[in-house]
Order: C-alpha cells, then structure tokens, then sequence
C-alpha cells in the first residue's frame, strides 16, 4: 500500500467539458481510501502563490453537470522556469500534498513531467482536452461534448447554407490535430474536413472542389480545423474566392462555444472512470503516467509517449466521408 496520505488536484490549460467531473472523482474516491485531498485553484500558477484549500465530500456535489473547471486554470511563465517549479514544490511539501493529480492537455502533461524529473514527486495526469490529441487514449475528457456541439451547430448552419445555395467553411478547433473537424464532418454530413493531418501532403481544397463534390447538390458545408497548417476557414475561403468565383461563400467560425456546455453522458463516465483510476493509480505506486481507455479499459501510459508521440487519425474515415459526401 502507497504511503500517500494527502493528495493534491488542479486543472490546468484549456478548460474541457467533463473536468468537473474527473474532480469530482479523484476526490472522492482518495476520501474512500482515507486519503485526504487539497485542491489547487488556477493551475499551476496557484500551486505557486498558494490558491490551496481542502478538499471534502461535500465540496464537489452538484458539479458532474456542470461545464468548465470549478478550480478555475491559467497559464503560469513562472511554472516554466527551474526556480519557479522549486516554489512550486515547496508550497507542496509547506501543505503537506504528497502527490498530484494534474487535469488537462499537453500542455498540463509536459509541465507536470518535468516537474516530476526535477522533484522526484509522484503525480498522475488524467487528459482533459476537447481536441483528442493526446497519445495512448482513445478519447480525451471534453471530445464528445464538443464533437456534439459541432454537430448541433452544424446542423444549424445547413438550414441557411440550404435555403441560399452557399458553400460554408465552418472552421473548428484542434490546431494540430484534426479530430473534431474530420469526424465532426461525418456526424454532421458535411462534403469534406480540411485537416492539419493531411494538408502537408496535399491540397485538400483543390481535391475536394475538383472532384465535382457539387455535382448533385445546391449548397455544401466544409469542416476546416483551426491550424496554421490548414490557414483555417478564412484562409481558405479567400482563396475560394479567387480561384473559385463560381462559389457563393460564407465562413463561421465556431471559436469557443465548443469548450463549453454540459458534458454528454459519454464525457461524465469516462471522467469519472479516469478520476477514479488516477487515485487507484497513485496508491499503487504508479507516477509520471497518465491515464487512458483503450478499447474500454484502463491504461496506464507514460507521460513522455503521451506527449512526444502524435497520436494518428483513422484514415479509413477519410474515405468514409468521401463516400458519404457525392
């Protein structure tokens, strides 16, 4: 048995759909262990300046519904420097915390690798990010609740798209990876996803117009995920407009609605099961690991393969949603 005695949770980087929830998890299944909790407002940033307070039963009722981070995040430069990350450790050990669990991206991850290097401090991550780009799960608390606010908005947007016979570029988030955009096409019957996964390897707005994808319809919608890879919606909507004149062409971009809202059912269980796993984790002695569900089951995945790692797309949905599109 770990000899851990006080366990500390904060969530950091961008807030997700379901943190609430892993929150709600990992403390009250360290208090069913009879281990104490102390929680961290303002992620790393309040692990510095002291934003710690403790944590019972009753601190986290009425939470698993709610949207965004009740412990609030930030981003902290301090946290990135050596003598910051020693403040860091010494407010742990001044609070008595003799492990973590950090929520959220890579981001959160990275820093909470290096921290555990320099500090020899166990700490277990659990992924909170709507982009589902981390390695070794595979889905990330958030994903499905903005798939489906992708999707309802989506939905949305044909309604005018239909009633003007436009084209819409629709741009989504996931910087470097193209999750939302590719499959959040498909939920939606979208004509195509321009994603960063592919777009070094070809252009994807001259391949989709040129294979006729209007051929049989009066509008179409086009999913293009948030990256410099990609130029985004209005990137590509310019250059529509001047290699393409023939389009009547609109842009929305989606920006940060999809972040928050209500975790679906989906989000709430995966976030408890992966708050409740990261606690069972740190009493078994496991540290520098994050927690992932590969094909339904717990997983236990070292935080540099989940964060130096690029997690891959499916590339059969690719051609699913060409199909689907004529």
């Amino acid at each position: 048995m770990s000899n851990i005695k006080c366990i500390g949770i904060l969530t950091s980087g961008g807030d997700a759909p379901g943190m609430n929830a892993a929150i709600r998890a990992v403390t009250r299944a360290a208090i069913f262990n009879g281990i104490a909790v102390k929680a961290i407002y303002r992620g790393y940033k309040g692990l510095i300046t002291g934003e710690i307070v403790p944590f019972k039963t009753e601190n986290v009722s009425n939470i698993i519904q709610q949207g965004g981070t009740i412990l609030k995040t930030a981003r902290c430069m301090e946290f990135k420097t050596p003598e910051g990350r020693v403040l860091a450790h010494n407010r742990l050990v001044e609070e008595g915390i003799d492990a973590l669990v950090t929520i959220g991206g890579d981001g959160t991850l990275t820093g909470a690798r290096i921290f555990a290097q320099e500090h020899n401090f166990p700490i277990v991550g659990v992924p909170g990010t709507i982009d589902n780009d981390l390695f070794g799960t595979d889905l990330t608390i958030g994903y499905d609740t903005a798939l489906n606010t992708i999707m309802e908005a989506v939905d949305k947007i044909r309604d005018t798209a239909s009633s003007h016979d436009r084209l819409f570029f629709i741009e989504v988030m996931g910087r470097d990876a193209g999750f939302l955009a590719l499959n959040g096409a498909i939920a939606s019957g979208a004509e195509a996803a321009i994603i960063p996964e592919i777009a070094l390897e070809k252009d994807q707005l001259a391949e989709t117009i040129e294979n006729g994808f209007r051929k049989s319809k009066n509008s179409s919608i086009v999913l293009v995920a948030e990256s410099d890879e990609t130029g985004g919606a209005m990137g590509v909507a310019e250059r529509v407009k001047t290699e393409y004149p023939q389009f009547d062409v609109r842009v929305t971009i989606l920006g940060h609605i999809q972040r928050g809202g209500s975790p679906t059912a989906q989000d709430r269980i995966l976030a408890s099961r992966m708050g409740a796993a990261a606690v069972d984790a740190l009493l078994d002695d496991q540290r520098n690991v994050m927690i992932g569900v590969q094909n339904d089951q717990i997983t236990y995945v070292p935080f540099s393969k989940a964060i130096k790692i690029d997690k891959p797309i499916n590339r059969e949905l690719l051609n699913t949603l060409r199909i689907l599109s004529i």
